[in-house]
């Protein structure tokens, strides 16, 4: 999970002004790549999920590492704007969605009990290693270059996530004779203790409401918090805070979502996940709305919180989910379908602040509007009907 960085937008955003200067492009063309890149990155994710499925996570990840390490070498070459196009393509596919996607199913094959707990940790340790890579890759970019950090984050993807892949992780419990949750092996006549192949198909699975309600709050979360923290810097400097101290305002979002990760984890383990996602839906409408009444001090720190913690929430939750309410056997070929619109709404959420921003001449403006999409996928949260525990 902290090694998808290099894919995620805080890692890709130390290198957005040096591309501009070096390439002799404009912003709005690397904005335009990154978007292209995002959204053709997003459609590879159904075939992730079903990869997973048939092949086990551990080949997966295998290859996901060696493609996710070779396209960001790649990109040490690039000189203009198709490259750089194709790259993003590449880190977004491989990096944003597809090694997410591997590591947080291979921990949910391994839990069921804890499940919550289990994914929480991993969130946030991979929050953690997400948040502080930028601070890591700008150094490096000013240092070495832009095109020496892409080369080295491509060689570091490939010693960290190939020796994991390899020799690290097993796909299910039962490949070293285990069980799910570590409890003791079944008696040989018990036609019920092997849990690994419950499950619904994808098929079954996208024809109920509860599939479709978690997706759209996946995809709120995504859209809005993407779009808030490309504009961050212009957002809050629209309300008097100085570009330092909106840049500052990262850290309360990562310690808060840090914090939150974890709770929501253990609360999975004990609430139903449609609790957690209204509870997360509404946190993130109050923390659109909260720019429009900030000022510096301690209402930006409050901006900081609520955003950080909805991310929090929603991180937790997005991997729990699933398993819970449709089982383990088709989880990869599910979550990727889940992921393909994650990703994809995380790539309308600059255009939209933006466009919002145009339209109106200020940013809290748009934001009004903004706030009614998470409202609306509480409600869709709300009404849609729990499946009963996934079966065959």
């Amino acid at each position: 999970m902290a090694m998808t960085a290099p894919g995620q937008t805080a890692g890709v955003s130390v290198f957005i002004d040096p591309l501009i200067a070096d390439l002799d492009i404009s912003r709005t063309a690397v904005s335009t790549a990154y978007l292209t890149g995002t959204l053709a990155g997003a459609c590879a994710m159904p075939l992730i999920g079903r990869a997973i499925d048939r092949h086990g996570p551990r080949a997966v990840m295998a290859a996901v590492g060696a493609v996710f390490g070779a396209v960001l070498i790649a990109l040490s070459f690039v000189s203009g704007i198709v490259g750089l196009t194709a790259g993003f393509t590449g880190i977004r596919m491989a990096g944003q969605g597809a090694l997410s996607l591997v590591a947080t199913t291979t921990v949910a094959y391994w839990f069921d009990r804890r499940r919550g707990l289990a994914l929480g940790i991993t969130s946030a340790v991979g929050a953690a290693g997400i948040s502080l890579a930028p601070l890591l890759v700008e150094r490096l970019v000013s240092q070495a270059g832009w095109q020496r950090a892409w080369l080295i984050e491509g060689l570091a993807v490939w010693a960290v996530v190939l020796p994991v892949a390899l020799f690290g992780i097993r796909n299910r419990p039962a490949d070293v004779g285990q069980q799910v949750d570590g409890d003791p092996a079944p008696a040989s006549d018990d036609p019920g203790g092997d849990r690994q192949d419950d499950g619904w198909p994808l098929r079954r699975a996208m024809r109920t409401g509860v599939f479709w309600a978690v997706a759209a709050c996946l995809a709120a979360s995504s859209m809005l918090t993407t779009g808030l923290n490309f504009h961050q810097i212009a957002l809050l400097g629209e309300r008097g805070l100085t570009p330092v101290e909106a840049a500052a305002n990262f850290l309360p979002q990562t310690v808060a979502a840090l914090l939150c990760t974890l709770a929501a984890g253990a609360l999975l383990d004990r609430l139903p996940p449609k609790a957690v996602l209204v509870a997360a839906m509404a946190v993130l409408a109050a923390a659109t709305l909260a720019p429009r009444l900030v000022a510096p001090g301690w209402t930006a720190l409050g901006y900081g919180l609520l955003l950080g913690t909805s991310n929090g929430l929603l991180r937790a939750v997005e991997a729990a989910a699933y398993p819970r309410y449709f089982g383990t056997a088709h989880l990869g070929a599910i979550r990727g379908v889940a992921h393909t619109v994650t990703v994809a709404a995380s790539a309308f959420g600059p255009l939209a602040v933006s466009l919002g921003h145009d339209l109106t001449g200020r940013y809290g403006s748009a934001l009004l509007a903004l706030a009614l999409i998470p409202l609306a996928a509480a409600v869709a949260v709300t009404l849609a009907r729990e499946p009963h525990r996934a079966d065959t």
